[in-house]
């Protein structure tokens, strides 16, 4: 691997994923004791998460203008937004309050994935895409490792509405380094023709910026679209129910205190770390073994999926630490796929319409979130969690099925 600032810019933006996830993550860990304080019941809880996922819905928009604007400053600017709902999310009582804010929270804080599906197709040449993608994406599963202990330690210093705020100020110092340090390629000051040759040289010729904008409507007639977006609604939901449903699961069916989430809910996430990583190494395995890029995603996708039907058990575990393994395994495999199917956007746009294309799949991953936690929160309380781990944990199949339908090899 020649040169170093790609990496680099990589481990700057992995900061931002730990923000993203810690700052949507809060609420999630916080909802026993905010839940409580505040009397909202699990149908306000379910139009709380679900308003969130509204505003992530409209990454498309946030693709578009991360490529008309440019990841510099449009990204800078992202940030600073969710970070500032962040910090407004500990002054606000009632739950239409929070409705209101995890809105505008999804609405800036969509920006992030289509962001970093662009920085890697303009960094890194095709086979380190993968390896870019999964390490950007353990942000996200470190982001939620860090929210229960940030929780628990804001409530024993002061209360919930600290976490918030504390969180806030973290994002804003990010935005500042953002906007210090980044630069396209063309422009960055510290890259070297060296490593610039070697991106330029590994990045196929047919995904080359357009010297026009890619219409919308050309995107969405293209089967390689859907064929990533519909895996994508339906692995998302796993992700929605580990970060917005599991402490209130742990608390209620399995009877956890505020000590005990703190101390066992971060590990399904970092299980999720590994995942980010292993989907690569699966993918460069087979491609060592001369399997095509795209069929080599789609086998990591495939086996990802099958690890995920561990998820269908986890309401029949009568012990609440087998529950918890099986959470881990969900989140490791959940990653596996993710990641893969996440990465494909920039093995199958151009640079200048990869963020739009990203956003178009996060909008229909954050669909099926949506769906997934109004039905939950709907029912509950009547049916309890047992069936929608059932769901869950078939759902990646039936994505993969899809992959391998819609998704075409490029000539």
């Amino acid at each position: 691997m020649a040169g170093k600032i790609r990496w680099t810019i990589i481990g700057v933006f992995v900061g931002a994923m730990v923000i993203n996830y810690l700052s949507r993550s809060v609420l999630g860990v916080a909802a026993p004791v905010i839940l409580d304080e505040q009397s909202i019941n699990s149908v306000e809880y379910g139009w709380i998460t679900s308003a969130f996922q509204f505003g992530v819905m409209l990454q498309p928009a946030a693709g578009y203008f991360l490529d008309s604007v440019g990841l510099r400053i449009g990204f800078g600017l992202c940030v600073a937004a969710w970070s500032l709902v962040t910090m407004a999310h500990g002054f606000v009582n009632g739950w239409m309050g929070f409705a209101a804010l995890r809105g505008l929270l999804g609405l800036a804080e969509g920006s992030a994935q289509p962001a970093g599906q662009k920085m890697v197709a303009e960094w890194f040449p095709s086979r380190e895409r993968g390896l870019a993608g999964g390490i950007y994406n353990i942000g996200a599963s470190f982001g939620a490792v860090f929210a229960p202990p940030l929780v628990a330690w804001a409530v024993m210093m002061h209360s919930w509405r600290l976490a918030f705020i504390v969180a806030g100020a973290i994002g804003l110092c990010w935005a500042i380094l953002w906007l210090f340090y980044y630069n396209s390629p063309s422009k960055h000051p510290r890259l070297t023709a060296k490593e610039h040759d070697y991106i330029t040289s590994g990045q196929e010729s047919r995904l080359a910026p357009q010297s026009d904008r890619v219409p919308i409507k050309s995107l969405l007639r293209r089967r390689d679209l859907w064929g990533i977006a519909l895996p994508r609604m339906l692995a998302d939901p796993v992700w929605g129910m580990l970060s917005f449903w599991m402490p209130l699961y742990l608390a209620r069916v399995r009877g956890f205190d505020l000590a005990q989430i703190a101390l066992f809910a971060w590990l399904p996430f970092l299980a999720a770390d590994l995942g980010c990583l292993f989907g690569p190494a699966v993918v460069a395995y087979l491609q060592r073994r001369n399997v095509d890029l795209i069929d080599a995603r789609r086998w990591a996708f495939t086996l990802g999926a099958v690890m995920m039907t561990a998820m269908a058990f986890v309401g029949m575990a009568s012990n609440p630490y087998v529950a918890i393994a099986l959470l881990c395994l969900g989140g490791f495999a959940h990653q596996t796929l993710s990641v893969t199917v996440i990465t494909m956007a920039s093995d199958l746009f151009p640079r200048n319409a990869v963020a739009t294309a990203a956003g178009f799949a996060g909008l229909a991953g954050n669909l099926g979130v949506l769906i997934f936690t109004l039905l939950l929160g709907q029912m509950v309380d009547s049916v309890g969690y047992g069936p929608f781990f059932v769901i869950l944990g078939v759902l990646d199949l039936l994505g993969a099925a899809i992959l391998w339908t819609l998704v075409r090899k490029p000539a």
